[in-house]
């Protein structure tokens, strides 16, 4: 299975959040320890993509509160075998909101993920308890698209940052907008 484009985004994050090298370590012996990461067949653990989405003016994020796992988190899921896991992350994005139209947010010369998080996933009936690899991107919603909430989820809303609280206590979603207000600081940022 290619992995070059993904070490290629590996390569790209830590340029930009040199303090998470330790985390980008970790990846990428994850990848190189296991050449079927980008399948769900890889039982130890295995790559995924998610996105966080704000409206077209970035005053909301869309969240989708998960049946299987019961909490709110950031639309997303498994990559299978896609080696642009950003691919993934767009079909993700619009097969969980039922909205097509998408761009990334870019704030260097090439595509950057806003997040890498490592998190264990449950057994459930066949599949044994497992880690979800999850590289993470910021998309940006265009206007006018209405949501269509899938069946795996109890619920898709948009909410602004200042609710997020109220639905989630997990790190690693709170820590999305945190992420993404500080490139907005410091970076020239433009949607592709």
């Amino acid at each position: 299975m290619h992995r070059r484009p993904l070490n290629d985004l590996f390569d790209r994050y830590a340029a930009f959040w040199p303090d998470e090298a330790p985390l980008v370590a970790r990846f990428r012996a994850f990848v190189a320890a296991h050449t079927d990461c980008l399948v769900r067949t890889c039982l130890v653990g295995h790559i995924t993509a998610s996105a966080w989405i704000e409206d077209d003016v970035g005053a909301r994020c869309l969240l989708l509160h998960h049946k299987k796992l019961g909490r709110w988190l950031q639309l997303g899921g498994h990559v299978d075998g896609e080696p642009h896991v950003e691919h993934a992350a767009l079909r993700e994005a619009q097969e969980e909101s039922g909205m097509r139209a998408f761009g990334f947010v870019h704030w260097g010369a090439a595509l950057v993920p806003l997040d890498l998080d490592v998190h264990p996933i449950p057994a459930r009936r066949d599949e044994p308890a497992h880690e979800h690899w999850d590289v993470r991107f910021w998309l940006r919603a265009a206007p006018g698209q209405d949501l269509v909430r899938p069946d795996e989820a109890n619920d898709l809303r948009w909410v602004t940052v200042g609710e997020l609280p109220q639905l989630t206590t997990e790190a690693s979603v709170l820590r999305l907008p945190q992420k993404a207000a500080l490139l907005a600081r410091r970076s020239t940022l433009r949607i592709c």
